[in-house]
């Protein structure tokens, strides 16, 4: 297959009709609240908790989690479609997709390294944070699953990144004002961080209704 084929048959796959909006609308804000990856899957709390401690680090973070998630459920949307399925070797998906994220956030951080350094530094140690994040990885699985076409698959992932980000950054400033008060000190900084989270997943919940998978 030449790469007109290629690009003929992704269009084709990933059609989507243009009055649909709706759905993919419908796929964004399910992905982002009611559906977010973080306080109703609870994936990528090793991240969440560990980088809430500041509103500027978890942005920071929240910003590289939306574009690699985005890019890298993009990629494997493709490897999927057009290597795995038609062979038969969907049983590797775990295993290529694991492969294509670290390949992905490897050459991310060295292209931007050499060509855009003031930003590499902006990102510090947050790419190779990335390749270890469930979040990624969970974004390339859910999207096999739920069977998203293309422009799906991207819009999910992105709304999967933003609704992340959006999660860590309440936490971040809830965390923040923590030093304005005095919270039970037998919980310590984990449980208290714990027992927030379980409050904003108690207030997505309201959100119940709107999933569209």
């Amino acid at each position: 297959m030449n790469p007109v084929q290629v690009a003929s048959a992704a269009t084709t796959a990933g059609a989507f009709a243009v009055g649909d909006w709706s759905r993919l609308a419908a796929i964004f804000l399910s992905a982002g609240l009611v559906d977010n990856i973080a306080l109703a899957w609870f994936i990528g709390m090793c991240a969440f908790l560990a980088l809430s401690k500041d509103t500027r680090v978890a942005f920071g973070m929240g910003v590289a989690v939306t574009f690699v998630t985005t890019l890298t459920a993009t990629a494997n949307w493709l490897v999927n479609r057009f290597l795995l399925v038609p062979l038969g070797l969907e049983y590797l998906q775990f295993l290529v997709f694991i492969l294509t994220i670290a390949a992905i956030v490897q050459f991310l951080e060295l292209f931007v390294d050499r060509h855009f350094p003031a930003l590499y530094e902006a990102f510090g140690i947050f790419l190779p944070l990335i390749t270890v994040n469930c979040t990624v990885l969970a974004a390339s699985i859910f999207m096999v699953q739920r069977q998203y076409r293309f422009w799906e698959t991207v819009v999910f992932a992105l709304a999967t990144g933003l609704g992340w980000m959006l999660a860590i950054l309440l936490l971040a400033g809830l965390r923040q004002h923590l030093a304005f008060c005095r919270p039970p000190k037998n919980l310590g900084e984990v449980g208290t961080a714990l027992l927030l989270a379980g409050l904003l997943a108690m207030a997505f919940s309201g959100f119940a209704g709107m999933a569209v998978q």
